[in-house]
């Protein structure tokens, strides 16, 4: 039985506290080394099986011209304003020597050269797009091979170069490309340290004890440690993913002092009702614990679902953000408890405010409380809870189109991925992309790459750069390069619009359907489009049409999961949809601040972007889950009044009221840390922070207050229904109301009730 386990891991890691400390130490010393050893360095590949970008990948690797490795450009200006390269020969001295020196590079593959180009003659550098028209602007296009033969070291060499050269040229030197795309390091540092903070501010607050307050914030630490630790480790196996660190933080933060809050609160009143600091611990994991581990599984199961997308590196950093979930899973019923024995009796005592809030956070009915305890708070919660069920459905219709409302925007969601303009001006990166910009136009950011094999068709060459040398999104078409050994052509084209335009991705879908398929015809010859803003565009499109299958997966285990857990059909019924409700607010919100910029500025968001086409899925993988132990910890409370009194009345405002303080702490805490990282530089990271806390505010605040109880009144005792074929057939559950802690109705201490 699940309590029973519970209860003796907990008591045990109660007794022996130190023991579990030094293992976990151990176990944190052994990750972290394990990482220094045989850790890699995240990477990002936006490839997947299928997809017409990775065809051409393919035949680009097969005629092995060297495209289909990574790229990075080093964009130059004079440093007096009013030279250009045509007319300073200094310019062209020190622009020939860095490239020189970047040829130099490890694994570099070759170099443009502009400054030869210009020494040949001033048109040949601008008709290969290696200098601007007015000569202020040069690039050199570095050229790597493939990622898997390179790291982050490759990118640490070139830009210490740029730092070097800026400091002994006459230039102005700035640098991009997919190099820093793959090998950036994300962010991450400061946020953690913000959420960090917010969250031990919020904790000693709830709990008026800085002992009370430091357990979980210790508890999340160590858990985070090993968790991304053992994440590096899986790097140095396989790419993982850049995003995958700093979402396994923002979530690992966000759950494992959630989760500890649950514990903790449950420990304290166990203190007070007079239970000896080893016992109450053990209570206190049996109890609360089963929760915990309920959601932290749904939370991994839903996550490790995104697998049904067919991305690679979705289904990677989906694992490794389970790897640091898990950890916290078990850090909440080893690490924390054994904490909790360590602290002893000293957890019981806080302020006057730490007091006032702990009896309440536990949920017992008003009635039974100690009017020490905070009664006239509790009374407020009551009263609330109170009216919005004396007043369900004006309650239930305005919150209901509130959240309509917010999810309005959802109808003009555009996935894509940000591009560099859409970092903020102090990147290198961004600083290049502008200059790129404005010398050669915007699409020469994100160049495609045609690759074509015209085995049986030797004309088929010219009718394919007639043809896209003539479609109104394509600005320049490169000479095109044909490899003797294979016969491949490759075809680097420029839109002219920049990578995350969406006129770009139609542009490339009109290549695929119209303009390749015409110039080609029926014959044996074959071409794709490739390039990055090709194969970001079909992983969006992929995404996009395997979210609904991913979502309908969820919501069906939801579903099943909730059934078994509260034996009705209305109840997960309900829990189902207003979850869908809270989660497609938090989309619509996103939508309209970052691909129409409202508040966008608040967050330090420069250019509006579209929203990152992976992000929707794993929201919503992540959010259900989340939603999930609110949702059990709520209605749990709210079926175990059902059963004590018979009264739906009474059990919606003593079960919701009950529960109100620790869900809003605990809701508080998490939005705290998610909004650390929505101030983060780069756009996919704001998005996961601000959807995320978006997501659990709606979902604590308008779900959990207001939209429960008033739907719950509403439906009076069929809550509760179940047909009595359904519930022979269906199993025990581990955690709900066959497994109900009565303990926490107030009666005095007895033995732990377990599951039957």
């Amino acid at each position: 039985m699940l309590s029973k386990a519970l209860l003796r891991l907990g008591a045990s890691a109660a007794r022996h506290p130190w023991r579990v400390i030094a293992a976990w130490l151990i176990a944190a010393t052994l990750a972290v080394l394990a990482a220094v050893a045989f850790g890699g360095r995240t990477a990002d590949s936006m490839t997947a099986p299928g997809l017409d970008s990775q065809r051409a990948a393919e035949l680009i690797e097969r005629a092995g011209t060297g495209q289909e490795g990574m790229t990075a450009q080093v964009v130059v200006t004079s440093l007096d304003d009013g030279a250009t390269f045509f007319d300073d020969e200094g310019a062209r001295t020190a622009l020939a020597r860095l490239r020189a020196e970047v040829k130099r590079l490890p694994h570099v593959l070759g170099t443009s050269d502009p400054a030869g180009a210009l020494d040949a003659g001033g048109a040949t550098a601008v008709r290969g797009g290696l200098v601007s028209a007015d000569g202020r602007i040069a690039v050199v296009r570095v050229q790597y091979p493939d990622q898997s033969r390179l790291s982050a070291e490759d990118l640490d060499a070139l830009v210490g170069l740029g730092d070097r050269l800026r400091a002994e040229l006459p230039l102005h030197i700035e640098m991009g490309g997919n190099l820093f795309y793959a090998f950036s390091d994300p962010d991450g540092g400061v946020s953690e340290l913000i959420g960090l903070l917010a969250a031990a501010a919020i904790l000693f607050l709830a709990f008026g004890s800085l002992v009370a307050a430091a357990l979980p914030i210790g508890m999340a630490v160590f858990g985070l440690t090993v968790g991304v630790a053992t994440m590096t480790v899986l790097a140095g196996v396989t790419d993982v993913p850049t995003f995958a660190p700093v979402l396994g933080s923002m979530v690992g933060l966000g759950v494992g002092i959630d989760y500890a809050l649950f514990v903790l609160a449950r420990h304290r009143e166990y203190l007070a009702r007079g239970l000896d600091p080893h016992e109450a611990a053990g209570r206190a994991v049996a109890t609360a614990g089963r929760p915990v581990v309920f959601a932290g599984g749904t939370v991994v199961v839903s996550i490790l679902g995104m697998a049904v997308a067919n991305v690679p590196f979705m289904t990677v950093g989906g694992l490794a953000v389970s790897i640091v979930v898990l950890t916290m899973v078990l850090a909440s019923v080893t690490l924390l408890p054994a904490f909790l024995g360590a602290a002893g009796p000293r957890l019981a005592r806080a302020s006057r405010i730490g007091r006032a809030l702990q009896t309440r956070k536990l949920g017992r009915p008003a009635q039974r409380r100690d009017p020490a305890a905070g009664a006239a708070h509790a009374a407020g919660w009551r009263r609330w809870i109170g009216h919005v069920s004396r007043h369900p459905v004006p309650y239930a219709i305005g919150a209901a189109g509130l959240l309509l409302t917010a999810t309005l925007p959802l109808l003009g969601l555009r996935v894509g991925l940000p591009d560099d303009g859409s970092l903020p001006q102090s990147r290198t990166e961004r600083r290049a992309y502008d200059l790129v910009a404005e010398g050669f136009g915007p699409g020469t950011n994100g160049p495609l790459v045609i690759a074509a094999d015209p085995t049986g068709d030797p004309g088929v060459l010219d009718r394919l750069v007639e043809a896209v040398a003539a479609d109104p999104g394509i600005a320049s078409v490169a000479p095109t390069h044909i490899d003797r050994a294979t016969g491949i052509a490759t075809l680097v084209v420029f839109p002219t619009t920049s990578p995350q335009d969406k006129a770009t991705a139609d542009t490339i879908a009109r290549l695929r359907t119209d303009v390749l398929p015409t110039a080609i015809g029926h014959g044996p010859a074959r071409a794709h489009v490739g390039g990055a803003a090709a194969s970001l565009s079909d992983v969006g499109q992929r995404t996009s049409q395997r979210l609904p299958v991913f979502v309908a997966a969820v919501l069906a285990m939801s579903f099943l999961l909730l059934m078994l857990v509260f034996r009705s059909i209305l109840v997960p019924l309900k829990a189902v949809l207003l979850n869908l409700l809270s989660i497609g607010a938090a989309y619509g919100i996103m939508v309209a601040v970052f691909q129409w910029g409202w508040g966008g500025a608040l967050i330090g968001l420069e250019a509006t972007v579209p929203i990152v086409s992976f992000i929707p899925m794993f929201l919503f993988a992540i959010l259900f889950g989340l939603s999930m132990d609110y949702e059990v910890f709520l209605l749990a409370r709210v079926r175990e009044e059902f059963v004590r009194t018979g009264d739906n009345s009474t059990a919606i405002v003593d079960g919701v009221s009950g529960t109100a303080r620790i869900i809003t702490s605990a809701a508080l805490i998490m939005v705290a840390v998610f909004l650390s990282f929505a101030v983060a530089d780069d756009p996919s990271t704001k998005m996961f922070g601000l959807g995320l806390a978006t997501a659990i505010l709606i979902d604590a605040t308008v779900v959990r207050m207001v939209l429960v109880p008033a739907t719950m009144t509403l439906l009076g005792r069929a809550n509760w229904w179940l047909p009595k074929w359904l519930d022979r057939l269906l199993p025990r559950g581990p955690v709900g109301t066959d497994d109900t802690d009565a303990e926490s109705t107030g009666e005095a201490p007895r033995p732990l009730l377990v599951d039957r």
